[in-house]
């Protein structure tokens, strides 16, 4: 079964960038449509990007475009999230997640703890 643990988290100034990793191990991630989420504390998670098993990218919105970049190192079983010029509406727990299904659908089968991100000076 495929297990994932998120890293890379913390605080940063607004306009800053962090770089969020999602290690992987117990399968291939190649196997996988993989994507990255996010929640604010009393509000629904909501997506962010996401890399299906054909490859490409695809973003769950605008709100991300330009800004973050989903890629993924397979020699390493690694997804990560770039994020730049970060805004503090970006704090929030950020997590990592895998989907059987071959397509971007919101649907995903194993999901990390999560990292927290914080923008704010």
């Amino acid at each position: 079964q495929l297990q994932l643990v998120e890293s890379g988290g913390g605080l940063v100034q607004p306009g800053g960038s962090l770089r969020l990793s999602c290690a992987t191990s117990g399968s291939t991630l190649d196997y996988y449509t993989i994507g990255w989420f996010r929640q604010v504390p009393g509000s629904a998670r909501e997506g962010v990007a996401c890399i299906p098993k054909s490859g490409g990218s695809y973003y769950y919105g605008d709100n991300w475009k330009g800004r973050f970049t989903i890629s993924r190192d397979s020699a390493k079983n690694t997804m990560y999230l770039q994020m730049n010029s970060l805004r503090p509406g970006d704090t929030a727990e950020y997590t990592c997640a895998a989907s059987e299904r071959a397509v971007c659908d919101g649907v995903y089968d194993y999901w990390g703890r999560g990292t927290q991100v914080t923008v704010s000076s």
